[in-house]
């Protein structure tokens, strides 16, 4: 149903517009231009209704209709937008390195219409994201050499056809324009290359297309905070990855470096507020964000993001992997925390005030984690082989096992596996600190039976680099391996352990402060009866809590990893009222929540359109159904074909594009 605001020439009864519309004829056909009075003008035409969409109670997804690639597993569909004018969505394609583009005029069958090609700009060329505004199609380019230059290209979204191109940082990811259209900000993640050797620096581009056809970019970077480095660590930005240059001249001695504040900044995602004049990037990897200031592309400041504390009650966290009878185990773990590490972010207007809304994915850095040089070599005694410590100038990895990093034999039981070169040569072995994590049996010596044990702490993945202690001075602080400090000991004492992504999302205000986030509501709903899978709902959630997207029957195989994985979040306004849809990455599935209050969410639903849950996908595509859930895009009823609010998902790993209907309840 439609409201509509009354307009002050809904007054005039249409008798009375009849009678001032015959007067006014009369007047002119008497008038002429002989000097005497002007004739009287025609009152002007009334000014089109203006609609008022209804307020609903409640929403929930409703699966409308698919676009299928027949790829399995090579980001065939990822990030999606929208363009009104023609009723086109846009899909990037990674496998290809293109864009799709789909005529929507019906969305329970979407139709592929074309592509556009980004390689004559740069031969080799991938497309990470997409944006459209005005009828304008904006592409983030990577080169073929990620560590080169990247480029912003613009198309017509009515024919395809290329407007202009510029070209920014260093792979460029995620773009989105600013409310007026005028200005297009992208995130240049400069990641390294694989080897670690090459670390471009992070940075924001901001393209003015006032003149579409010659944009003007101007760079935000983030070289002021060079000298900020320290601040920043205190503050609890995550500043962490080596400088190979300095670890190259030093001869790769294995002495723990950190990069410039610049290289080590990698923008994610952006957020812009509905004023246009600021913008926030998530910077994933650091826990952060950045505040930029449009007008004058200039980053402001760097906010961290905190910790989540696991071992509070509503935090707790499912972390075994390996039990198949699916024993779900969800509760407090003192001595854990979360680290944020948001991937897509989102901003909204509630109370006068902008929110931003983050899916708090998590993601570590492992750069030449197949690289056996890094690793170094185990000891073989029978073949009269040397244990050899891996070269730190070959990569960086800050991903362990917890039961790997704390073992009565110390690190060198796992060189030559995933013993990553920097911790090995900073320290022998590791423990953890029975004062802290007593409750799990930990005790000096990392004895059998304690929280090693896979049931317990053993197999989550957590970041060697932070949580265990430290000097006044910023340095290790060493015990020996039976829990004394002990300077000569390197063995170092973790009271805390940091384990990636939140299983969550969060609400920040904008200057990064937590005003609310969802604990662990995501993994004790997909652990509930009221879950169910399949866009039928005829599927118990449970029976594949946690599971894998590119596997068949992986019950509980991401527990010990990120849980359900949220990754993109998109904002939708209906009425009066704002939403929020998430997308779980590994569990698949798209929840809804309303934030219209930013201090008090309300879950709305989810629904996940995997269908089939047993067979491999890879050998059994065509009855899979959506895997992997990356880019989302909401188009509101005005926009869209048939009048109703619609969700367009790309899914990865399935190489589908889905559409859902948000339908709408009315309590009287």
């Amino acid at each position: 149903m439609q409201f509509y605001k009354k307009d002050a020439h809904a007054a005039k009864s249409p008798l009375n517009l009849f009678a001032v519309t015959a007067l006014t004829l009369a007047l002119a056909a008497c008038g002429g231009s002989d000097g005497g009075d002007p004739a009287p003008q025609a009152p002007e035409t009334p000014a089109p209704e203006t609609p008022v969409e209804a307020t609903p109670s409640a929403i929930s997804l409703k699966h409308l209709g698919r676009h299928e690639t027949g790829q399995f597993a090579v980001s065939a569909a990822e990030i999606t937008a929208y363009d009104a004018q023609s009723q086109r969505a846009f899909v990037v394609n990674a496998q290809s390195g293109k864009l799709d583009v789909l005529d929507m005029k019906d969305p329970a069958h979407p139709r592929h219409v074309g592509i556009i090609d980004a390689t004559p700009i740069a031969a080799g060329a991938t497309v990470n994201s997409v944006a459209v505004k005005d009828g304008i199609v904006a592409l983030a380019i990577e080169a073929a050499v990620k560590t080169d230059t990247g480029y912003v290209a613009f198309y017509q979204a009515a024919d395809s056809s290329y407007v202009s191109h510029v070209s920014v940082g260093a792979l460029p990811d995620m773009l989105t324009f600013t409310p007026d259209g005028k200005t297009v900000l992208v995130a240049n993640e400069g990641e390294p290359s694989d080897d670690y050797q090459i670390d471009p620096e992070g940075s924001i581009s901001v393209i003015d297309i006032s003149a579409i056809e010659q944009p003007v970019v101007r760079t935000a970077d983030f070289r002021a905070f060079n000298d900020q480095k320290q601040a920043l660590l205190q503050k609890g930005v995550r500043v962490f990855g080596p400088d190979q240059t300095q670890a190259l001249a030093a001869g790769a001695t294995g002495v723990y470096r950190t990069t410039t504040v610049a290289q080590d900044m990698e923008p994610e995602y952006i957020a812009v507020s509905a004023d246009g004049k600021w913008a926030w990037a998530t910077l994933q990897e650091n826990n952060a964000l950045a505040k930029i200031d449009i007008e004058n592309a200039k980053v402001l400041d760097i906010l961290p993001l905190g910790y989540k504390d696991h071992g509070l009650a509503g935090n707790g966290m499912d972390v075994y992997d390996e039990d198949k009878t699916l024993t779900i185990d969800i509760r407090p773990r003192p001595g854990v925390f979360g680290m944020y590490l948001p991937d897509a972010v989102a901003a909204y207007s509630a109370q006068g005030k902008t929110y931003l809304v983050t899916a708090n994915e998590g993601d570590a850095r492992a750069w030449g984690e197949d690289n056996a040089a890094y690793f170094g070599q185990a000891e073989d005694a029978k073949k009269g082989v040397p244990a050899l410590i891996g070269d730190p100038a070959q990569g960086f990895v800050e991903e362990l096992r917890v039961k790997h990093l704390v073992h009565k034999d110390g690190f060198a039981r796992r060189l030559g596996d995933d013993m990553p070169a920097h911790l090995i040569a900073m320290a022998e072995g590791a423990l953890l600190d029975p004062s802290v994590f007593a409750y799990c049996g930990a005790e000096p010596g990392n004895k059998p039976g304690d929280c090693r044990d896979d049931e317990e702490l053993g197999r989550l993945k957590i970041s060697w680099t932070q949580g265990y202690k430290l000097n006044d001075d910023g340095s290790p602080k060493f015990f020996d391996k039976n829990g004394n400090e002990n300077p000569a000991g390197r063995w170092l004492m973790y009271d805390k352990l940091y384990a990636y992504g939140a299983r969550s999302f969060s609400i920040f205000d904008e200057d990064g402060a937590l005003v609310w986030d969802a604990g662990d509501q995501f993994e004790r709903f997909l652990a509930s009866n009221e879950c169910r899978l399949r866009a039928a709902r005829d599927l118990p959630c449970a029976d594949f809590f946690n599971s894998q997207h590119d596997e068949g029957d992986a019950k509980k195989d991401r527990s010990d990893d990120k849980g359900p994985e949220p990754e993109g979040v998109e904002i939708g306004v209906i009425g009066e009222k704002t939403f929020a849809f998430i997308g779980l990455e590994r569990m698949g599935g798209v929840l809804a929540y309303d934030i219209t209050d930013p201090n008090a969410p309300v879950f709305q639903d989810y629904l996940n359109t995997r269908e089939n849950w047993v067979d491999n996908p890879e050998t059994a595509l065509a009855s899979a159904g959506d895997l992997g859930p990356e880019g989302l895009k909401f188009v509101p009823a005005a926009d869209a074909p048939g009048g109703k609010p619609l969700l367009i998902v790309g899914f990865e790993v399935s190489g589908t594009t889905s559409v859902f209907e948000i339908e709408q309840r009315f309590d009287k």
